[in-house]
């Protein structure tokens, strides 16, 4: 996700500086403009926006608050932004550690998948300070289609579990439909077709229909 995201802003005429720990995902981007950090804390010292898009929670608090972390180089007045989808409390931790320091903070999780990453078409739902926000939605509309300041920091990762349970929900209904589908004897792409424009038209039903009458599992 972070790939496609950073070449994004790339594209819109931003200087970017990376950092990884796996090496390839640099070099990707860096052939693309960006410039190489040697870790979070350095790229932190070289700018007062700082991007982080990593797995999961204990990874946020590593690249932030951990050893030669976001934290330990940020400038007094830098705003971070966490664009991963992690608990709304790890948010409000790393935002009350940054704000203790002078730096603003953000959790703005994303939905859409790679697709819309490489398109710059991301759902980004935003927790933090207004004036925060307003600063920061042009460099997010970068990245995405729709930006939405939907609360306090941690307000947009607990936008993603609502946005998660949907999905999931969703993503169930379409497996025991198209099971139903089949065992009924009917060919699993032509109903998909057949009810895709009616009331159980979803993108998830567009995205994840196709792979599983297809027979691609893939993650």
């Amino acid at each position: 996700m972070g790939k496609p995201m950073v070449k994004n802003l790339l594209k819109a005429g931003h200087q970017v500086t990376v950092y990884d720990i796996v090496t390839a995902g640099m070099d990707e981007v860096a052939a693309a403009g960006a410039e190489k950090g040697s870790s979070p804390k350095d790229v932190a010292g070289k700018t007062d926006i700082i991007i982080t898009m990593v797995p999961d929670g204990p990874e946020v608090e590593q690249a932030v608050l951990g050893p030669n972390g976001v934290l330990e180089g940020v400038r007094k007045g830098a705003i971070v932004i966490d664009m991963s989808s992690i608990s709304p409390m790890v948010s409000q931790k790393v935002g009350a550690a940054l704000e203790a320091k002078g730096v603003e903070f953000l959790d703005a999780p994303v939905s859409g998948g790679e697709p819309k990453a490489i398109d710059g078409t991301l759902a980004i739902m935003v927790g933090g300070k207004k004036d925060v926000f307003d600063k920061m939605e042009p460099i997010l509309k970068t990245m995405g289609a729709t930006v939405t300041l939907t609360g306090k920091i941690g307000a947009g990762n607990v936008t993603k579990l609502a946005n998660q349970i949907m999905v999931a929900l969703n993503i169930a209904a379409m497996g025991e439909a198209l099971t139903l589908a089949t065992k009924a004897g009917l060919d699993p792409e032509v109903v998909f077709n057949a009810v895709k424009a009616g009331l159980a038209g979803s993108t998830v039903l567009n995205v994840k229909a196709p792979m599983v009458y297809s027979r691609n599992f893939k993650p």
